[in-house]
């Protein structure tokens, strides 16, 4: 596995935020390779538009194909933003600085010898900004709104759990091989890498719709985890069906996406539900003792009861099992 090594000043000074470039990125990434469950309509709607541009632009099939191994991917694809929430412009500015031979050891990284095209053409780097401005401008900026509401919502909640949970708390699900591991260890992926020592350093949480927790890092100080934003995940709750007729579909569905506290803002997004819709739906659970509510900041977050958690749990193993 390999870790971080943090100190207080570290996790002092972390921010959680978003990131257009990182979008962009966990976009191709997803467009590239069969997904999780949860991305497939969205993959399938821009599919044969995303292929129909790879064979149109040689170069980006060939940069695509090169730069995303099993467990790395090349370096200029993963540099996290000098700060969190800027525009894609922005951050492609790093990039397009780049020249060709710093593209090619990139990409050697992760794929040996390289096709031939992508050692006769010049402008590699623009190509590749190119080719990420295209997936953001045709498939993740027209739904740009809903998914920065929820990617918000998530920060939102992560950050809230700080004060009363700790680096513990906040970390908690972030990734399935994500965790605290103690005496300023945090484990930060599966793979068998060398302990990266961020003591001192910038580090930032990018709440990303992504398949899986991505590290990267801008040398010598600044380092980053792109992570699966709880949203994503929100999207494909579905309660089971005694929960259903005891307190209706959208409610019942309510209470089972709380297992985690979840603002208002991002029940909206995950549900299409109206905001007043939800809030009546939240005040009656909350007034059934099966929601906890509290104000964090300008949001409201809402997280199952003792009373909610058992009610949930109870559905599920009343489920009819399989024969």
């Amino acid at each position: 596995m390999s870790e971080f090594l943090v100190d207080a000043d570290t996790l002092a000074n972390a921010r959680f935020g978003t990131s257009q470039f990182t979008e962009s990125v966990s976009a191709l990434k997803v467009l590239l390779s069969p997904s999780e469950p949860w991305f497939r309509q969205w993959r399938d709607a821009y599919r044969d538009a995303f292929e129909a541009q790879l064979k149109s632009h040689p170069v980006w099939s060939a940069l695509v194909d090169s730069a995303f191994g099993r467990s790395w991917a090349a370096d200029f694809f993963t540099v996290p933003p000098l700060e969190p929430n800027l525009a894609l412009d922005d951050e492609l500015e790093l990039l397009l600085g780049l020249s060709d031979d710093k593209i090619r050891a990139d990409l050697s990284v992760v794929r040996t010898p390289l096709p031939a095209i992508l050692l006769d053409t010049d402008g590699l780097a623009a190509e590749a900004a190119e080719l990420l401005r295209w997936v953001w401008t045709a498939t993740v900026e027209p739904d740009w709104p809903r998914r920065l509401r929820i990617l918000q919502a998530d920060i939102v909640s992560r950050t809230a759990r700080l004060s009363e949970q700790g680096w513990s708390g906040v970390l908690r699900r972030l990734g399935r091989d994500v965790r605290w591991l103690g005496d300023g260890r945090l484990q930060v992926d599966r793979w068998d890498y060398p302990v990266t020592d961020v003591r001192g350093q910038d580090l930032m949480f990018i709440a990303a719709h992504t398949q899986g927790v991505n590290v990267s890092w801008r040398l010598p100080d600044r380092f980053a985890l792109a992570y699966p934003v709880t949203g994503v995940l929100a999207t494909t709750a579905v309660p089971d069906e005694p929960l259903v007729q005891l307190l209706g579909r959208n409610r019942a569905r309510i209470l089972v996406e709380a297992a985690e506290p979840v603002s208002t803002t991002l029940l909206v997004a995950t549900t299409g539900l109206s905001l007043a819709t939800i809030s009546d739906h939240l005040r009656v659970l909350t007034d059934a003792g099966l929601l906890e509510r509290r104000r964090s900041g300008r949001s409201v977050l809402y997280w199952q009861s003792d009373t909610g958690r058992r009610i949930a749990r109870r559905s599920a193993s009343d489920r009819p099992k399989r024969t």
